[in-house]
């Protein structure tokens, strides 16, 4: 996966209005977006959808499946790119449910351009974002798969907020022993500080055991 500043972003519109499909289409490829039109919910499900950054631009309303089902359907398979909501029939409760259901925006036709315009911006800047962090994970994910079984729990009971002495007697061996491991962990991770260590492991959303938490306790 590259940074998400190497690659061209994707902005998907669905719409059942042809003349809206269009227009959309047209006003997206002139702010600069990679743009890919779909008349249908499930025209876009059955499309092969590349590994590149993206938003969904997405009528409410569509025959066979909504716009608010596609957005649960999404988030039921792991689709995670940002949904803003465009709609001719809007309601509070509807734009409240997509809303809390994650979506960056439910505007209401006739919307202005720049109005569309810097809502798709504000969800790929989101995208861009999310994106950077699941690289950062997926990296410190394959540094962490490097550790040896005792030099994960070292890195378990470090960053849960041991010192070293605490830690060679929950392990059964000498804090000599623990900072040597301790070293090897920092190396294998490109970790240059203790703090750092432990901004990895928020970033991989680490738990500490529960077998552990105890010892974590005065």
């Amino acid at each position: 996966m590259c940074p998400a500043a190497a690659i061209s972003p994707i902005v998907y519109v669905l719409d059942d209005d042809t003349a809206v499909l269009h227009a959309l289409e047209r006003l997206v490829k002139s702010a600069g977006f990679d743009v890919r039109t779909f008349p249908s919910a499930f025209e876009f499900l059955a499309a092969p959808r590349p590994n590149r950054p993206s938003c969904l631009v997405v009528d409410v309303r569509m025959p066979g499946l909504s716009g608010l089902d596609l957005q649960e359907s999404l988030a039921t398979s792991g689709w995670c790119s940002p949904l803003i909501f465009i709609t001719g029939h809007g309601t509070v409760p509807l734009s409240v449910r997509a809303m809390r259901a994650g979506a960056v925006d439910f505007l209401q036709k006739p919307f202005e351009d720049d109005e569309i315009l810097d809502s798709i911006r504000e969800a790929i800047e989101r995208e861009m974002d999310a994106w950077d962090a699941r690289l950062r994970r997926s990296e410190i994910e394959k540094q962490i798969e490097t550790l040896t079984p005792r030099e994960h729990e070292v890195f378990a009971l470090v960053v849960s907020g041991l010192p070293n002495k605490r830690i060679a007697g929950q392990l059964g061996t000498s804090e000599k022993t623990i900072k040597v491991h301790r070293a090897r962990v920092r190396e294998k991770m490109g970790a240059g500080s203790l703090a750092a260590l432990v901004r990895m492991a928020q970033e991989t959303e680490r738990p500490v055991p529960h077998e552990r938490a105890a010892a974590m306790s005065p």
